[in-house]
């Protein structure tokens, strides 16, 4: 079996968690999903999490809306707390304690992001949802997981997406796309490749930090991704 990894960030995208059905959250999806996060707890891996908003709110135009774009990243920022807290209640019903912790103060809901009390939690078992991106407008979910990665000095961040991994062109539209096992920072941004921005790659490659991007259509494949299995595909730093 492959060596697994310490402490990792688990990126999940909110369409996943949506289901199928036209549903903004999917109980069997977060159920599923919660166990597998706590597996991994159990196992001796240190977890803390990301989820994305499109499930609920996507940049801002969507559906003939026209919101300033600060407005719209503030939208999606309170959208990502919805899908935490979600996240939260079914790890909690696994027996794991979980926490949210906000980048922008909502102390109603959650307590404000803090990196040593975050690592504290870390160390102690706990799973620690990230919620509200950084807090600021402007920066992508790619950037906003990375940073939070180095600074938790996370070993990888798990992203699972709704593809198997990264392909020299899109899979969807060429039947000839080549799909890496393995690819560098810096090969990825000589390609052109969009697999995460530039700004999230530079942030990985600096700090040593991996990047597994693999299909959510399997929940399983989480506690692969962790354990340091092939699949999907690895982001790493030459």
């Amino acid at each position: 079996m492959a060596q697994q990894f310490k402490r990792v960030l688990v990126k999940l995208s909110g369409e996943a968690l949506s289901g199928e059905g036209g549903r903004i959250l999917d109980g069997d999806m977060l159920s599923s999903v919660a166990e597998k996060l706590a597996r991994l707890v159990k196992e001796g891996t240190q977890v803390c999490v990301v989820i994305g908003a499109g499930n609920i709110w996507r940049g801002a135009r969507q559906n003939g809306l026209t919101v300033d774009r600060v407005r719209g990243d503030h939208m999606g920022m309170l959208a990502t707390l919805i899908n935490s807290i979600a996240m939260q209640d079914y790890i909690i019903k696994t027996g794991v304690k979980a926490r949210v912790m906000s980048a922008v103060q909502i102390q109603q809901f959650c307590e404000t992001y803090a990196q040593y009390k975050a690592i504290e939690y870390l160390e102690n078992g706990e799973v620690v949802i990230l919620a509200c991106g950084v807090g600021y407008p402007f920066f992508s979910t790619d950037t906003g997981m990375m940073l939070r990665a180095a600074e938790l000095k996370c070993d990888a961040v798990l992203s699972a997406k709704n593809v198997d991994g990264v392909y020299d062109k899109d899979p969807a539209k060429f039947k000839d796309a080549k799909k890496f096992d393995k690819l560098s920072y810096s090969e990825m941004l000589s390609l052109g490749l969009k697999a995460i921005d530039t700004s999230a790659a530079a942030i990985g490659a600096e700090n040593g930090i991996k990047t597994v991007l693999f299909p959510l259509s399997d929940p399983e494949n989480i506690i692969l991704a962790a354990r340091g299995e092939s699949i999907g595909t690895l982001l790493y730093n030459e």
